[in-house]
């Protein structure tokens, strides 16, 4: 199974591969937004507390909050839900998603940094990348440098 950390006050990510199937097994029954302790992933993420946002199966399906199941399921999807785009007004679609609970086949698991621990790891908490998108709205551009009306 691919891993892939986000450190979101950095800006970097990073992709590991764990083959280990008893350190897996810590991450399976675990649901979206349940937040996990790095030392699952090895001794590099010693203190290091990690948010499971969400991933993908063998095929592709994307995992969706709020399926409370570890298999694929067919949901009718209508305008403003995830993972469905509409074609024309008032159309629904039956669109395949994965449950939000992690399972034996996922291929891809996407986790979040919530809580930096005290060693860095090389290629996602050693170094720092500019944001590269500023702020649009005026309010917003004036509490970034600090301005007033």
């Amino acid at each position: 199974m691919k891993i892939n950390i986000a450190c979101p006050s950095t800006g970097m990510q990073k992709v590991i591969e764990i083959d280990d199937e008893r350190r897996l097994q810590n991450l399976y029954d675990r649901r979206m937004a349940q937040e996990i302790d790095g030392t699952i992933l090895g001794d590099e993420f010693e203190g290091y507390i990690l948010r499971i946002s969400g991933g993908n199966d063998k095929q592709g399906f994307p995992m969706r909050q709020g399926v409370l199941t570890n298999t694929r399921v067919s949901l009718l999807c209508k305008k403003g839900h995830k993972a469905y785009r509409q074609r024309r007004a008032g159309e629904r679609k039956r669109k395949s998603v994965r449950g939000c609970v992690v399972g034996a086949d996922i291929a891809v698991l996407n986790l979040v940094i919530t809580q930096i621990g005290p060693n860095t790891v090389p290629g996602l908490t050693d170094d720092q990348i500019p944001r590269r998108l500023g702020p649009k709205r005026a309010n917003n551009i004036r509490k970034l440098f600090n301005l007033t009306k």
